[in-house]
């Protein structure tokens, strides 16, 4: 009789050394799981790079700074329920329901690894948090171990909606988004709440292998991970199934944008807001580290007005707009000392020196010109001088061993001559270059440089007889902020660019409190703003009258090399500069056919400016009127007026004409005056003149 065989062996004895081995590996996870879970503590959250932003005066977006890691906080409330709903449905259905962790996806993993293969899913999503925020990104047992206990630990110390609000801001999907705000921007270019159902199903779909599954790069599996999203929210009975087939119907790549196109770094880039933003950058760095700068989730609110930085552009490059056309710079600062417009050149692509900021912004200051005759004027008001006082106006004159050594001869712009002395009013409405060399000398250089520091000028001042020229390098910024102090009645207000800056919560971190300090009296403020007046009304800088009270100073430096104008009403200031980026070695003596002064092609930039800005917004006003009382001019002495007689005497002595000091003038906002004392007499001099022995060193005429 044949042996009978034996009863053949069921699968649990065939597998029970593996069985074995994986009992004593859950035994193993699930006693280190308790211990850890008992001993270890739950670490702190490792702070997550957010995206920091950028808005202007009223809100808009401006820019966002970043360090590559794209990320923007939603509270929970504010995602729709249909991304969570993708997002669990795909990653975690039963994410509400368990205590942190799934034993049946960790027994899989568990026997997955010993077979010997790569670890398998299973995480929930508490646990991927944890892998994430606690532990990073290594795979083994022992972090998957440690994984589970941190995820159990955790669902004690969080409610789950608080779980997945972190969860949600944080998983990466791929293009440089973290988060699903930050995803909505890079695959919809918009935002969260606004996404729908196809596109909530997509953003699910890329999760687990966000690379792979961008539609750029393999669009029919995006498809798939969409679909697949869609049959499991059917399934799990979050959608019905004709959503399912209204969803699915379309290719994922008819609806998502093209990389990189979803929303710009800079709004209105096309207007020059780089070179604000990046100027708001380096001053962001100066006061927080560059962790927080680029990965602190910072909200920035600045001065800028997006409205008025188009406008100041379209002011400048759109008359500007020949491919061989000087580069040009403008800044406009309201009472308040915010930057509403900074243009700070044509392309900051192409070129991200800012030249609104002289050598703060890369390059190097330039010249003002006549445009620091402002304060020269303000220091004689302030030392007690009449504006109507004169002095002698000639169309050269010479300051012996005024310039380390050398003569220092000084031309009126194109040589232009006048028919006795002129009054400071009318000096500074021709800008009359002789005239103000006179008086710096008499005032006292040093004595100019400390007026047009406390003014608001920062860049160093040589204290020269030729700073009353412009011959010192100052920014646009500089001289924006040093006539302000004029619009602003005498009162200096340090220019700012940032309002407020704030947590990615919305806790204050500072609010701008721009430094204030009296520089001059209102008087002589007041009396400044009424000579610039006449410039407008009047003298060199026409172009620049918009048809409202304006007061402004035009600037032209050696051989037209730059040219400025500097002017404002009592509610805005704004500072317009021109020349070639690479130096005033490149003249604009011939631009379309002319020589480029201040009150050419600048004052056109300004009136263009200004005119909309004025007309759009409260920056208009009319200036008050003042009284131009005051001391006469002493002489002046050390000067020679260049002439082909020679004379036994090396010095011009000058008796100057002026108003008697009883006399009161009453200036009125509109230009007029209203003399109350009887005028001087006649204008009398006395001079000896000699031509200089020795080589000159000239001036050439500025205006």
């Amino acid at each position: 009789m044949p042996a009978r065989r034996p009863p053949p062996r069921s699968r649990l004895w065939r597998y029970r050394r593996l069985l074995f081995l994986a009992g004593l590996l859950a035994s193993t996870a699930v006693a280190g799981a308790a211990y850890l879970l008992v001993r270890v503590p739950l670490p702190p959250e490792r702070p997550q790079a957010q995206t920091t932003f950028l808005t202007d005066a009223s809100g808009a977006r401006l820019a966002t700074l970043s360090n590559g890691v794209n990320r923007v906080f939603v509270p929970y409330d504010q995602i729709p329920k249909v991304v969570v709903d993708a997002v669990v449905a795909t990653e975690d259905k039963g994410y509400f329901e368990h205590g942190g962790v799934d034993p049946v996806g960790i027994l899989r993993a568990t026997l997955a690894d010993a077979r010997g293969r790569n670890l398998q899913g299973g995480s929930t999503i508490t646990q991927q948090y944890v892998k994430n925020v606690y532990l990073g990104r290594e795979r083994t047992l022992s972090r998957k171990v440690k994984e589970a206990a941190l995820a159990v630990k955790l669902e004690r110390k969080l409610s789950k909606r608080q779980i997945l609000e972190r969860y949600l801001n944080t998983v990466y999907f791929g293009r440089g988004a973290y988060g699903v705000q930050a995803a909505s921007t890079a695959y919809f270019g918009k935002g969260v709440d606004q996404v729908d159902l196809r596109e909530a199903a997509y953003l699910a779909g890329l999760i687990r292998s966000p690379v792979e599954a961008d539609v750029g790069r393999r669009p029919k599996l995006a498809d798939q991970r969409r679909n697949r999203t869609l049959d499991l929210m059917a399934k799990a009975g979050s959608i019905t199934g004709a959503q399912r087939r209204d969803a699915g119907g379309q290719p994922v790549q008819s609806y998502v944008v093209e990389r990189g196109k979803a929303e710009p770094t800079f709004a209105m880039a096309e207007k020059g807001t780089q070179y604000f933003a990046d100027y708001v950058r380096q001053q962001l760095l100066s006061r927080y580290s560059e962790a927080t700068v680029y990965g602190g989730g910072l909200r920035v609110k600045t001065t800028l007005d997006l409205k008025m930085q188009a406008q100041a552009y379209d002011a400048v490059y759109g008359l500007l707009n020949k491919g061989d056309d000087p580069a040009g710079a403008l800044v406009a600062l309201d009472s308040s000392g915010g930057v509403k417009a900074m243009v700070g050149g044509r392309d900051f692509a192409a070129s991200k020196v800012n030249l609104a900021l002289g050598s703060g912004g890369g390059g190097s200051g330039r010249q003002p010109g006549s445009t620091f005759k402002a304060f020269v004027l303000a220091e004689a008001v302030r030392q007690g001088y009449s504006v109507q006082s004169t002095l002698p106006a000639p169309p050269s004159i010479v300051f012996p061993k005024g310039n380390r050594g050398k003569d220092y001869e000084v031309d009126n712009f194109e040589g232009e001559s006048f028919d006795g002395p002129l009054s400071l009013i009318d000096a500074t409405k021709h800008s009359v270059n002789t005239v103000y060399a006179q008086l710096i000398k008499l005032l006292g250089p040093s004595k100019v440089v400390e007026l047009a520091h406390k003014a608001g000028v920062t860049s160093d001042l040589a204290p020269d007889v030729s700073l009353t020229l412009g011959t010192s390098e100052v920014s646009v910024l500089d001289m924006a902020s040093g006539f302000s102090t004029f619009a602003n009645r005498g009162e200096h207000v340090d220019p700012v660019t940032i309002l407020e800056v704030r947590t990615a919560e919305g806790h204050l971190l500072e609010r701008a409190k721009p430094a204030r300090a009296r520089a001059m009296s209102e008087k002589v403020a007041d009396t400044v703003s009424y000579c610039l007046q006449q410039v407008v009304s009047g003298g060199t800088g026409t172009g620049a009258a918009i048809g409202r009270p304006v007061a402004g100073k035009t600037g032209t430096t050696q051989d037209f090399g730059d040219a400025w104008f500097v002017g404002y009403t009592p509610r805005l200031t704004t500072a317009v500069w021109m020349g070639f980026p690479e130096g005033a070695s490149k003249t604009m003596s011939n631009v379309r056919g002319r020589k480029v002064n201040g009150g050419s092609f600048p004052a056109s930039i300004f009136k263009r400016f200004m005119a909309d800005a004025v007309r759009d917004g409260d920056y208009g006003g009319s200036f008050p009127g003042v009284s131009l009382g005051g001391r006469p001019l002493p002489e002046v002495t050390g000067v020679v007026l260049p002439s082909t007689t020679t004379s036994s005497t090396a010095s011009t002595s000058t008796t100057v004409a002026s108003l008697p000091s009883s006399t009161t003038t009453t200036a009125k906002p509109g230009g007029s005056t209203t003399t109350t004392a009887p005028k001087p007499p006649p204008p009398s001099s006395s001079t000896t003149t000699t031509t200089p022995s020795t080589t000159s060193t000239t001036k050439k005429p500025e205006n």
